[in-house]
């Protein structure tokens, strides 16, 4: 008899978590919704709990779960807050398979958990790789956990990469180019949060949305791709692909490219993280080569764009730069949703705040959550001057 494998989602209620229980409802054969785990988004994410009646809930944020306990009513769900929970819920030995969804740095506790504890992790989350990616990493190899990751990039470098044993010599991480890719640099200075977030293959969340505007998403990408392929920053190479089809390429010794091609759908990396080593049927649209017969590439403009040009220098300095990268870049982000700051602003708070920081060059768990919470505390000084002037 077949083997349902129990699910938790920790992130439902983004654009991530959705698409997976999207996945899930076609294989209900296969797979249980266990548990669901959700930030603030509290309407969402008890409707969400009304329909799969999950075993465990459990919401980040204490006032919004108080939304949540008094219109639970009667179901068995039990139901939890604050992120404590999160991470106890990481734990929990009858839980197969963590969707890690999670937006930002908070990922990174409840995800370091999933690994101690041997979980499968179909991983959504590049900032805790970009935080901690080798300590990550080494935890999943002693204690045998198994990571897939689920952005669209690494799944299709994942999938060109299995079964080979041998190394690449190169990786092409593709990208869209964004929202503002045919923007003129000229207009940058003035372009709006409605701009930015009009992503033109994508639909995704907010943060990671204007990420790909700025190419901070791809600069992200990079890094994690370091952790997970446990390759040379100077072997990867950023692509803009304006179609979205050809997700990444690995090219080998012998001048060989394979390449993952699929319609820009994140339900086909969820898919495949959920059901490795094996495929299901097709929950996604396929190609057809004849209405998609052209497909470009250009290289990454870093004078354009400087975030992408950030997170190569935070990479090659190592050490805890790209934890400053991270968390000023979030910091940043954010303001300028919020309208405080310019979006040519983002790459100045960046670049400001890793000027100012002091390197640690040996460094455990607390020391990365410190290095994290200082530079969003003086990326946060950057937007107060720079939000004066705007």
């Amino acid at each position: 008899m077949k083997k349902i494998k129990n699910v938790a989602i920790f992130g439902s209620t983004g654009s991530i978590g959705e698409s997976a229980l999207g996945v899930l409802k076609c294989f209900k054969d296969d797979f249980e919704i266990k548990a669901l785990v959700a930030c603030r988004q509290s309407k969402k994410f008890l409707a969400q709990i009304k329909e799969y009646r999950p075993d465990y809930a459990v919401m980040a944020d204490l006032k919004a779960a108080e939304t949540i306990k008094d219109n639970i009513g009667t179901l068995k769900t039990k139901f939890y807050a604050g992120d404590q929970a999160v991470i106890n819920l990481a734990k929990r030995k009858d839980i197969d398979i963590i969707i890690m969804a999670i937006s930002g740095a908070s990922a990174l506790l409840p995800l370091i958990e999933a690994t101690k504890h041997s979980k499968t992790i179909a991983l959504a989350n590049k900032e805790s790789l970009v935080m901690a990616g080798r300590m990550v990493m080494d935890l999943a190899k002693k204690h045998k956990a198994t990571i897939i990751p689920v952005d669209s990039e690494h799944s299709a470098i994942f999938q060109c990469l299995e079964g080979k044993e041998y190394k690449p010599t190169k990786i092409y991480l593709t990208g869209s180019g964004g929202s503002l890719r045919k923007t003129p640099k000229s207009k940058l200075r003035n372009i709006t949060p409605s701009q930015a977030l009009n992503h033109p293959k994508w639909s995704m969340g907010k943060k990671i949305t204007i990420d790909s505007a700025t190419l901070m998403n791809k600069g992200l990408e990079v890094i994690e791709a370091m952790h997970l392929f446990n390759i040379p920053l100077d072997r990867i190479e950023v692509l803009i692909h304006p179609e979205a089809l050809i997700h990444s390429m690995v090219e080998f010794s012998d001048s060989s490219i394979l390449a993952q091609i699929a319609c820009p759908d994140m339900k086909l990396p969820i898919e495949y993280a959920l059901s490795y080593p094996k495929r299901l049927r097709a929950v996604t649209k396929k190609v057809d080569f004849i209405k998609n017969n052209i497909m470009t590439f250009f290289k990454a403009d870093t004078g354009k764009f400087p975030c992408l040009k950030l997170a190569y220098q935070a990479a090659k300095k190592g050490y805890t730069y790209p934890i400053v990268l991270n968390a000023a870049n979030e910091i940043a982000v954010w303001a300028f949703l919020d309208k405080r700051i310019r979006f040519t602003d983002i790459s100045k708070i960046i670049e400001k705040t890793m000027k100012r920081h002091k390197p640690l060059k040996k460094y455990n768990l607390n020391d990365i959550l410190s290095v994290n919470n200082q530079s969003r505390l003086e990326a946060e000084k950057i937007v107060e001057r720079l939000s004066s002037t705007c």
